[in-house]
């Protein structure tokens, strides 16, 4: 094997384990996922994960760091065909929150997973805390223009703080269970929610 051909080869190995080791916390969860069932669901051997990862563990930091990225990109799809309007890119993000691409049962164990390690895992959780951030700085960024477009002002930290913990606990039900509510409710419920904080604002 060439080498050139080795380095491109790498790209779609390091993918395969990483969609494998979503596959094996979706179907086992984070306790009993394994290096050797990802390498069996990737169609590898063993070895190759140290080889591209350098640990287990770091595979597994990898592929959170893969499914932040894969929501965020359907999140920026979805906003961009909202245009540039504040309220229109607001409530694009909300509805995203709720689209089947992310309420997903295979996601929410992939998700559970990564919490628990975050709990044991430094680079987990610096991870975490990096996208989390990103994630609330966000919503600020959103608010902050719906409510400059009102003429108010308003603590975008603590709306962000409130609707990120809304949209999460209302999407974690709806994974847990769909038949608690619709989609479209838990879309409308984030939406009032956010337009009576914005109401309440001061006006400037």
């Amino acid at each position: 094997m060439s080498g050139r051909f080795s380095r491109e080869l790498a790209p779609v190995r390091r993918q395969a384990l990483i969609e494998a080791t979503l596959a094996s916390l979706a179907a086992r969860g984070l306790g009993a996922v394994s290096v050797r069932d990802v390498a069996v669901r990737a169609g590898v051997s063993p070895g190759l994960v140290r080889h591209h990862f350098g640990s287990f563990g770091a595979l597994l930091v990898e592929a959170y760091r893969h499914v932040v990225q894969r929501v965020d990109d359907h999140i920026d799809t979805t906003m961009a065909e909202a245009g540039e309007d504040p309220d229109r890119r607001l409530a694009a993000f909300i509805a995203a929150s709720f689209s089947p691409t992310i309420v997903d049962r295979d996601l929410l164990s992939a998700w559970l997973g990564f919490w628990g390690l975050v709990r044991t895992d430094p680079e987990a959780a610096r991870l975490h805390a990096e996208t989390y951030g990103a994630y609330r700085g966000r919503i600020e960024v959103l608010l902050a223009a719906a409510a400059e477009a009102r003429g108010r002002a308003v603590d975008v930290r603590a709306g962000a703080l409130g609707l990120a913990a809304m949209l999460d606990g209302l999407w974690l039900e709806l994974c847990l269970d769909p038949a608690t509510f619709t989609p479209a409710e838990a879309t409308r419920l984030a939406a009032d929610w956010t337009a009576r904080f914005l109401q309440g604002g001061d006006a400037v």
